[in-house]
């Protein structure tokens, strides 16, 4: 089963504590502090591999959490680092954050690898903190936690040439005849309900790969039918193939379903309808009035497109000669990246310990993500852990605007549930 879009939740590993830990060898009763830094938590990368083609396995697992790192321990021994946990997908996945809809990674080529939650960072252990006023402290700094988020998963197909046109007009018989791909063909509407990607090799020139289009229909610019499910899988493609049912068998006339399928090309992405195309009338087996092709090349050729090729693909008339001209053109274009506006791209925010003041009746409360970490690296009831705490809260300049705040002595200073009397 072809599943070309999922969305996952993911969660780096949480880095491991920092130890709390003194010498006690037999000729050092009092020594000093050894306690050993926490180890990285794993992070979580997803990474493009050849051997894969669908998304299939992310609908029965939408959750993937990396280990945490171990706890520092003493003798200043340091704490195992988690282990990474990498995510496989297809070559051509596109990584999204969920959140913001905005391009984190596009996995291109094998191996590509995007690190999409990164492992929280270990904490030191406490002989990190000693000085020559503070000989033994008695704390030590927590792990960082972390990162989470939601992503989706979305693959835009790599192929050197696409195959484009209404439903039922050939394209996937087209790609039978030339590759060892083996779609399914009946005569009805919409037979191809996924994409289907074949090697063509041809003698004298490098092979390349063709991806056979489900139809669009009128309307798929705006997600019509197979609509927003399959245009995006043309967006990498250097070369489109558009082929017509030229017989009118079905009632349909060329030239409008040409100009239709160009103009849905145009409203999903100007880029898109710049690239080069070689114009395919099929079924010309089936064609009783030669002049049809004669009026439908010529209005072709007036809309700016020269290279038009009549071909039936179930008897393999002209095919040769259409899949030479493709391999002619490919040559003469250069394989480029996706091209993502610069407003697309996913800006990681800087992570800031973050804090807010609030004043009422008196109380000077303090919260935020600063006031979480401080509190978990140190003991309050231990003088040393106490002196580095007042310490921080200087260095990070709240006392300054506590003061500005117009706090007096004596008012009380709230840190969740730590509080203390405020003294100059």
């Amino acid at each position: 089963m072809f599943i070309d879009l999922a969305k996952i939740y993911v969660k780096s590993g949480n880095g491991g504590n920092g130890a709390i830990a003194f010498r006690r060898e037999k000729y050092a009763p009092l020594g000093g502090p050894d306690g050993g830094d926490g180890g990285n938590g794993g992070s979580v990368i997803i990474q493009a591999d050849r051997n894969l083609n669908t998304l299939l396995d992310f609908t029965y697992r939408k959750k993937y959490v990396a280990a945490n790192g171990e706890d520092g321990s003493g003798s200043k021994c340091f704490g195992k680092k988690g282990e990474d946990l990498y995510i496989k997908v297809p070559m051509g996945t596109i990584i999204r954050d969920a959140e913001t809809n905005k391009i984190m990674k596009d996995l291109s080529k094998d191996g590509d690898s995007y690190i999409v939650a990164k492992g929280g960072k270990g904490g030191k252990g406490n002989y990190h903190f000693a000085t020559p006023t503070r000989q033994a402290p008695s704390f030590a700094e927590p792990g960082m936690p972390g990162e989470e988020r939601s992503v989706l998963l979305e693959i835009k197909l790599i192929a050197d040439v696409g195959l484009i046109g209404f439903p039922n007009v050939g394209k996937s018989t087209l790609l039978s005849m030339v590759s060892k791909a083996k779609p399914k063909i009946a005569n009805y509407h919409f037979t191809t309900l996924k994409p289907n990607l074949g090697v063509v090799k041809i003698e004298g020139a490098p092979s390349f790969v063709m991806a056979d289009i489900p139809g669009l229909i009128e309307g798929a610019s705006e997600g019509v039918g197979l609509g927003f499910d399959f245009l995006r899988h043309i967006e990498r493609t250097r070369l489109l193939i558009h082929v017509v049912d030229i017989s009118g068998v079905e009632g349909r006339n060329p030239i409008e379903d040409f100009i239709k399928i160009n103009e849905e090309l145009k409203n999903y992405s100007e880029k898109l309808s710049q690239r080069p195309q070689i114009v395919v009338a099929n079924k010309s087996d089936m064609l009783y009035e030669e002049e049809v092709f004669d009026k439908f090349k010529d209005a072709v050729n007036k809309m700016g497109y020269d290279s038009v090729f009549r071909i039936s693909a179930a008897t393999r008339e002209g095919v040769d000669e259409l899949i030479k001209e493709a391999a002619r053109v490919l040559s003469t274009i250069p394989e480029k990246e996706l091209e993502i506006a610069p407003e697309e791209l996913f800006i990681e925010e800087e992570k800031k310990f973050t804090y807010e003041i609030s004043v009422e009746e008196g109380i000077y409360t303090i919260t935020g993500s600063f006031v979480d970490r401080l509190l978990a690296s140190v003991n309050v009831n231990d003088p040393d852990s106490l002196r580095y705490f007042h310490k921080v809260l200087k260095n990070k300049g709240i006392m300054d605007e506590l003061i500005g705040l117009g706090i007096q002595d004596g008012d009380i200073v709230r840190l969740n549930d730590f509080e203390f009397e405020f003294l100059l």
